[in-house]
């Protein structure tokens, strides 16, 4: 069991006992962030290459973590990210496994520390697939935040194709799904929203 048997919402959902809203952004109106030079002259490259037949490795690679370490630069590297890291959580409920992406309120960077705050999954095409797992991760980072005695009202999630991310917050047993498809580029604008989830207080 691990975070990929999730398939579905409803399968996190009954598994998790949760309460699945589904409605318009939760995202405030927030003002966009200039990209770096790095991170603009990087997607000048990756976006042509992978951004329409590109594998979800290679938009992981190529667009996904570009961002997310441009949010840690932004936050003057109060945040650490980690790509590909096992998560086991607890393994008896199948919250074990690897997370794509996970940014963490924490400057430690050898290892996993709370508060955790953002999950991003990754997909090539199609963003309902990645729903579920992401829901798990969501609720695995509630979890391990809550024993290492340092929890957080909210978690977020997204799951992205790098030119596309919908994204979701989970508060309590609550999850809140944002029916909007947030496209990229614009780059300021996405990277306004990520900075902000990540900082978030």
């Amino acid at each position: 069991m691990s975070y990929s048997q999730f398939k579905t919402i409803s399968s996190a959902k009954t598994a998790f006992n949760l309460t699945v809203v589904e409605g318009d952004r939760f995202l405030p109106e927030i003002e966009a962030i200039e990209p770096s030079p790095i991170l603009e002259g990087y997607l000048q490259e990756s976006l042509p290459i992978v951004g329409t037949s590109g594998s979800e490795k290679a938009r992981s690679e190529g667009i996904i973590y570009p961002m997310l370490l441009e949010v840690r630069r932004k936050l003057d590297r109060q945040v650490s990210l980690f790509s590909g890291e096992e998560f086991n959580v607890d393994e008896s409920v199948g919250l074990n496994g690897v997370c794509d992406f996970l940014l963490t309120r924490s400057t430690a960077v050898l290892e996993i520390e709370a508060p955790a705050v953002v999950v991003v999954e990754a997909k090539r095409t199609d963003l309902k697939t990645g729903f579920g797992q992401c829901i798990a991760e969501m609720v695995a980072v509630q979890r391990f935040n809550e024993a290492q005695s340092n929890p957080i009202p909210r978690i977020y999630g997204s799951v992205s194709n790098g030119i596309q991310w919908q994204f979701m917050s989970l508060v309590q047993s609550t999850l809140t799904i944002d029916l909007n498809v947030y496209s990229l580029p614009p780059v300021d604008r996405m990277l306004g929203y990520l900075v902000w989830m990540a900082g978030e207080k």
